[in-house]
């Protein structure tokens, strides 16, 4: 089988092509930040023009790089949800039209899915079950995931996800958009220990976040401290944040007993918060994974794989334009079982 997968949630039109025999074929994403730039943020509506423009490009690009016909396509996955509604219904509506012109199942897949899957796409993929930290500009969570479509949610961010706290406080930094990247280089300038931020919800028991008060607490040590204590300030932002993930993962790890770790979503190509989890796996003796830098940010790839695991698991459903804004992952369903999809 061999499946075209479409990505764009957001600010991001992701497009690839993976096959059974091959893997990933071909991949490409077309970013959205120089438009979005200036406004210091996403605007949805120029977000869903810009997919309507760049989705027939990239699609024809990957094809042809791949050296597929569209004929040849078994399936076409996209993303129909958590996400922008108008960004979504850009893809949605290409990919389900596709399918049905070509006479091929359109499989939706939930956003989050693509993520925890991410690191599947790499030479040597962890095997289920693990524990994922999947952390983004929209979520911050800990997942148990057992197989595809079979997910526990452990913890969560209670206010802001990680990603966003580090947009708000680059921000307040005077940095560009997007702020967690921008933040990321300041802190490399910044001298650790000089400033000391809370690690939230590490004194009390339990695998939930919080990240809105260390945007209150950074706003406060700017105003205090001067312009030359930006890059300390960042630091110490950056480390609370790592160090809390690594008490977390060091928690989620001995309560599910799972020596597993994957890290995925943007925040995830954070080098200081890869260094720090994996010197946790070696404390405790637990391997941890990574999508390749490429794939911890929105992407064609993980929507191809995620499509074609529920493809070849039998998971397809009814051909929809359907979207959703909200969409908790815990409603997916697991696989059918293998004498289930023989009487189908």
């Amino acid at each position: 089988m061999i499946v075209l997968g479409i990505e764009s949630s957001c600010d991001e039109t992701g497009v690839a092509v993976y096959a059974t025999h091959g893997g990933l074929l071909s991949h490409a994403v077309h970013s959205q930040v120089d438009l979005h730039s200036i406004y210091g943020g996403v605007v949805p509506e120029i977000a869903s023009r810009d997919h309507v423009r760049r989705i027939v490009p990239l699609v024809d690009g990957v094809l042809r790089e791949a050296g597929v016909q569209r004929r040849d396509l078994g399936a076409v996955a996209h993303t129909s949800g958590p996400g922008l509604v108008g960004a979504l219904l850009v893809g949605s509506a290409f990919a389900t039209s596709l399918a049905y012109g070509l006479g091929v199942p359109s499989i939706p897949v939930h956003h989050l899915e693509g993520h925890l899957l991410a690191p599947m796409l790499e030479s040597s993929p962890p095997e289920f079950p693990f524990v994922a930290l999947l952390v983004s500009g929209g979520h911050t969570m800990l997942v148990e995931v057992r197989g595809v479509g079979q997910y526990a949610i452990l913890g969560q961010s209670l206010d802001d996800a990680a990603g966003e706290a580090f947009d708000k406080t680059a921000k307040l930094l005077g940095l560009g958009y997007p702020g967690g990247p921008a933040l990321a280089r300041l802190a490399e300038e910044g001298e650790s220990g000089r400033y000391r931020f809370p690690r939230p919800m590490t004194d009390r028991p339990g695998l939930d976040f919080s990240f809105s008060g260390l945007k209150t607490f950074a706003l406060n040590t700017i105003n205090a401290e001067p312009e030359t204590a930006r890059a300390d300030i960042a630091r110490a932002f950056e480390d609370a944040v790592v160090e809390t993930m690594v008490i977390k993962c060091r928690r989620a790890l001995s309560q599910t007993a799972i020596p597993r770790l994957i890290v995925s979503g943007g925040v995830g190509a954070n080098r200081r918060l890869r260094a720090a989890l994996k010197a946790l796996g070696e404390r405790e003796g637990a391997e941890v994974h990574y999508p390749a830098f490429e794939f911890c940010t929105d992407n064609g790839a993980m929507i191809a794989y995620a499509g074609w695991r529920r493809a070849s698991d039998g998971i397809v459903g009814p051909a929809s334009f359907a979207t959703r804004a909200r969409w908790p992952i815990g409603l997916l369903a697991p696989p059918a079982p293998a004498s289930d999809r023989l009487r189908s």
